[in-house]
């Protein structure tokens, strides 16, 4: 079935999906305007932007360019987990994607993602597979975080385990993202969700405000017997950190936050030591790499840049002696 629909002052045909849409945005107008066209040239008829009070006219833009979404605006900008708990709760299908504001869909994802769901009702979350912009792959299974897991992933520890063959399948940041597979996490900029499974174990805890609200929204969801699946029936485009790159420094800090938030919460004390170790030994691997890259540039944007990194590394390491 087809209907023609409004997509941003287009009149277009497009296929109808039961699946409903979630958008998560702050301050990211013209990213979000174009994410919104994609998802209704996808052919959603269930649309939800949760704005967490943008200051750059995005909950305008929604309001008059796309009138048949629903708009929900909470000025308090309580996060991205709360956010997609307040959104999530208006929708009425059994699906629903939800999507970082600078995602956009391809045609057919909806129904692509509808019908994994269908056929694999032990699924409980479901990532499609991610691209940057440039079209190459954008890295989306997870381990669940472990003190290991952590140096590997922050680490060039990590990133030297993509040259051995042998490991690559089972490092899944090292996958090659070619085959549906179970796995712990997969990343929530898309997320086809199965609302029974989803509102059983209370949605995202809100606690969270930015990072790791997915991870231990998998976690929970493994507790209680649910799987989290990775597929690449269908690709999405993830632009990456279109509001979290205005105060990327703050961000990565928060990003740290977050993970030792997880550990406190779901591992034992003496874990949450070594995690911290863990992050310790990435962050002084950081600042020796790019003390020596900032040495080496020859170029002032080049040293700009580095020098703006090292302080975010250094930033983190102090916060993490303060534990």
């Amino acid at each position: 079935m087809h209907v023609v629909t409004d997509v941003g002052n287009r009149l277009v045909s497009v296929p109808v999906s039961s699946m409903t849409v979630v958008v998560v945005s702050f301050c990211t107008r013209e990213a979000l305007r174009v994410c919104l066209r994609s998802v209704l040239s996808a052919g959603a008829t269930e649309v939800v932007v949760a704005d967490n009070g943008s200051t750059d006219g995005s909950a305008e833009m929604v309001a008059r360019d796309f009138p048949l979404v629903s708009l929900l605006v909470d000025q308090s900008n309580p996060g991205y987990g709360a956010a997609a708990n307040a959104a999530i709760s208006r929708c009425r299908a059994e699906y629903v994607l939800l999507l970082n504001s600078d995602t956009w869909l391809r045609p057919g994802a909806l129904e692509a993602l509808q019908a994994y769901l269908d056929a694999h009702p032990e699924a409980a979350l479901v990532g499609p597979r991610l691209l940057n912009l440039d079209g190459s792959l954008q890295r989306s299974c997870h381990h669940f975080p472990t003190p290991l897991m952590m140096l590997l992933d922050y680490s060039w520890v990590g990133r030297a385990l993509d040259h051995i063959p042998v490991v690559r399948f089972f490092y899944l940041a090292s996958f090659a993202h070619d085959r549906s597979r179970p796995v712990p996490w997969v990343s929530g900029a898309a997320l086809a969700i199965r609302r029974s499974a989803f509102d059983a174990v209370g949605g995202f805890d809100p606690s969270y405000f930015m990072y790791y609200e997915e991870v231990d929204l998998a976690y929970r969801l493994h507790q209680a017997g649910w799987e989290t699946h990775f597929t690449p029936v269908t690709d999405v485009t993830h632009l990456g950190g279109a509001s979290t790159r205005q105060q990327a420094g703050p961000m990565f800090s928060q990003q740290v936050a977050a993970a030792l938030q997880y550990f406190q919460r779901h591992h034992s004390q003496a874990r949450v030591v070594h995690a911290v170790m863990a992050f310790r030994f990435a962050m002084r691997g950081k600042v020796v790499a790019d003390s020596v890259r900032y040495r080496l540039a020859r170029c002032d944007d080049r040293k700009r840049e580095l020098a703006a990194r090292l302080k975010n590394w250094r930033r983190v390491l102090a916060e993490l002696r303060g534990l």
